[in-house]
């Protein structure tokens, strides 16, 4: 079933954006294990919409209800459940949408996938408002993750035609770590932000939208975890990141480019740090075999721009069978990137975690 993942930890994704509420079930969460909410709650915070003008207008605390698996603030063992209520719906921007499907949207193939059944407002179960739990989920992975001394941290490298740096490969720096979380738009190059937001603001003001790239490490992560061919730590992580809506593209370590160089200069050299094994590159991203050689594990995610735009556009309306123009109405962010970092470190954390209980 589509909405359940896992072997080792196993996640259930429930609800639709314009639903009673929207959650997630995770199993396999070692008991007594202490979490702390007020971390989960800022991490729900990066993803919400409505924080600045950059992104969509609906307003959605995304507060958490844990339903079950957390006694007296430790884990049980058991399922452990969370759930979002929604408040902020404007069903009604979307009524025409049940005959009008969207570019760039699931209303046509959820349509034709569910006979008709799905629940087009707001994009239903399709919508990228059900990456809220995932954020919930990863929040927890997160704490459990840094048990073991493994860190989580992305940044913006790009959007539309503003790129940022890029992280060092061999050495993500503690100061990057600790900083990139509690910024609005998390930039390895500070200066940047005022272009990077005209960006976002420049295509919002022509009623259309960008997109852009999302660059993710993973820290302190020991060599050998992972498994060759179909559990690698790649087609983990790539599962899981091509399951977060507009996600269109997944590369590690220096991904297409490494076709660029010759094997001698593609090949990350071993070298003894004291008793330590360690690489002089990291071309290949931290990843040998499918298994964690110990170096950061980098990968980069492409962003499409947001599918609802108020431009004008020709499309179908499938229950009179005819050509139509639509003009969609409703509050849509005119960039998604920002609020997916959250989501793509959450379900990286997810994936990551399902790996070490596998070893």
């Amino acid at each position: 079933m589509s909405g359940i993942w896992g072997n080792n930890l196993k996640i259930s994704i429930f609800g639709e954006s314009h639903g009673v509420g929207i959650g997630l079930t995770i199993d396999g969460i070692p008991s007594g294990f202490p979490i702390d909410l007020e971390r989960i709650n800022c991490e729900m915070e990066r993803r919400a919409p409505g924080r600045n003008n950059l992104s969509t207008a609906r307003k959605e605390g995304d507060k958490i209800e844990i339903l079950s698996g957390l006694f007296e603030g430790k884990t049980t063992g058991t399922p452990l459940c969370g759930m979002i209520r929604n408040s902020d719906k404007r069903s009604k921007d979307y009524s025409k949408l049940k005959s009008l499907m969207r570019p760039g949207h699931a209303d046509y193939t959820g349509n034709i996938r569910y006979d008709g059944f799905n629940d087009y407002r707001g994009g239903g179960h399709f919508s990228g408002r059900i990456t809220a739990p995932l954020v919930f989920g990863g929040a927890i992975c997160k704490q459990i993750l840094e048990s073991y001394g493994i860190k989580i941290v992305s940044h913006i490298k790009s959007i539309g035609s503003i790129e940022d740096e890029s992280f060092n490969p061999v050495n993500v720096s503690d100061t990057l770590i600790e900083e990139l979380p509690k910024m609005e738009l998390p930039l390895i190059n500070k200066a940047l932000d005022n272009d990077i937001r005209n960006e976002i603001l420049s295509a919002k003001s022509e009623g259309d939208s960008v997109g852009g790239i999302i660059e993710c490490a993973i820290v302190n992560i020991d060599a050998g975890i992972g498994n060759p061919f179909f559990d690698s730590v790649e087609s983990t992580l790539a599962h899981l990141l091509f399951s977060v809506p507009a996600v269109k593209g997944v590369e590690f370590g220096e991904g297409f480019n490494i076709t660029k160089l010759r094997g001698s200069e593609a090949n990350d050299e071993f070298y003894y740090d004291g008793d330590k094994v360690k690489t002089r590159s990291n071309n290949n991203g931290g990843i040998l075999g499918g298994i964690t050689s110990g170096m950061p594990v980098i990968f980069r995610v492409a962003i499409k721009p947001t599918a609802s735009i108020l431009k004008k556009q020709n499309t179908i309306n499938i229950d009179e069978k005819r050509n139509e123009e639509l003009n969609i109405e409703g509050r849509h962010d005119p960039c998604i990137v920002q609020r997916a970092v959250p989501v793509i470190e959450s379900v990286a954390a997810i994936g990551i975690l399902e790996l070490l209980k596998g070893r």
